[in-house]
């Protein structure tokens, strides 16, 4: 660190457009029209789920770090596999010293690379692990020597994929059965889930949209984050009025959680994000609010005007890109905790507000737009 200056069908009825580039659509189901209902109702015959034995591709990295605390929390003997280059047990702004104590006495880990297979098949069926919980895992293939090192104990199978699979549309938000985008910088989370859907394997996907909150490692909130303290103005692509969607780390820990043992989970993919959508704009006015201050300057600029060469001049696709999370919350018990202020405020209070981030800010592509608009840095 630096310092600061209703339910669709199950996948196999879901595949990749066919040969003309299309796939049949699926009617969404009537029963999302009364689902927080329906979520109410069924929210009293949640069960504790039995304590499992669980393994966890990855884990000392964002998502998993809130993850692995919330399952050894809940009862569950945890074990990551990682490479071992970071610490297994790292602290997060939430524990208290006595939290994370209990912790790291808890978690367990197998030092090993994921890309060696035969070494991860080898270390992992010795083990007996009920449940995987793969956070990291990129293409189909490493996925495969998990599934053989636990093919005779496994009873569920938990992915983390990406919302960034679906096919580009006029139509939102995003549901389950929509289209995906055999073309999509994220091919190989679309090839793990044929790949899960072929097997006879109980999986569950999860499909996030935008991920933010404490220890982000992708720079989104911290990209405006590093601006507003600068005291610099904001620069957005085009209106400003692209409508995106965040999701805040623990609730997709939580949703995580919601989905072991879930019967209504069984080989499903579920979209899971905030409950709200909100413009480029918008966000950049929400990280100002979430650090207390006064609204940015915004400034506006054509993409297209400007070569950036290989940096990243917005760290959002300049597109309307938001999912329905209606299936999540009506099949998981589950409903997202953060409205967007709160979870900006979370993630400055505990984070960039506390003199710590990820990446130093680089402003070269601000000062181009800038130079180009006859802006003042």
């Amino acid at each position: 660190m630096q310092q600061l200056a209703g339910r669709s069908a199950p996948l196999s009825t879901a595949a990749r457009p066919n040969a003309c580039g299309r796939r049949a659509q699926v009617r969404v189901s009537a029963r999302f029209a009364n689902w927080r209902e329906q979520l109410s109702n069924e929210s009293s015959q949640s069960a504790p789920v039995e304590p499992k034995k669980i393994l966890m591709m990855g884990g000392t990295r964002f998502i998993g770090l809130y993850l692995a605390r919330q399952l050894v929390a809940a009862g569950h003997d945890v074990t990551l596999f990682t490479r071992g280059k970071k610490q297994v047990a790292a602290p997060i702004p939430d524990d208290t010293p006595e939290s994370f104590e209990a912790f790291a006495a808890s978690i367990k880990h197998i030092q090993g690379d994921r890309m060696d297979f035969p070494e991860v098949e080898r270390k992992i069926a010795r083990e007996g692990f009920q449940v995987v919980y793969d956070i990291n895992g990129r293409e189909a293939a490493e996925v495969e020597p998990v599934l053989a090192g636990t093919r005779s104990t496994l009873e569920q199978y938990l992915y983390c994929s990406s919302a960034g699979v679906y096919l580009r549309s006029e139509q939102m938000p995003h549901r389950e059965e929509d289209a995906v985008d055999p073309k999509s910088r994220h091919k190989g989370k679309l090839d793990t889930e044929e790949l899960l859907s072929r097997s006879d394997v109980n999986f569950t996907s999860l499909r996030p949209v935008y991920i933010y909150g404490p220890l982000n490692y992708n720079p989104v909130e911290e990209w405006f984050f590093h601006r507003l303290a600068a005291g610099r103005p904001v620069p957005v692509p085009g209106s400003g009025q692209q409508v995106t969607q965040l999701g805040h780390v623990k609730d997709l820990a939580t949703a995580f959680v919601k989905c072991l043992g879930n019967k209504k989970a069984e080989r499903q993919i579920y979209n899971i994000s905030g409950e709200r959508v909100v413009t480029f704009d918008g966000i950049a006015r929400a990280c100002a609010r979430a650090m207390g201050l006064p609204d940015p300057e915004i400034v506006h600029y054509n993409p297209k005007e400007f070569d950036f060469g290989k940096d990243k001049a917005f760290p959002m696709r300049d597109q309307h890109f938001f999912a329905s999370i209606d299936k999540a919350m009506t099949d998981l018990d589950w409903r997202p905790e953060f409205g967007l202020l709160e979870g900006l405020k979370d993630s400055y209070d505990k984070d960039f507000g506390r003199g710590t981030f990820r990446k130093a800010a680089n402003f070269k592509c601000d000062d181009m737009i800038l130079e180009r608009l006859g802006k003042a840095a």
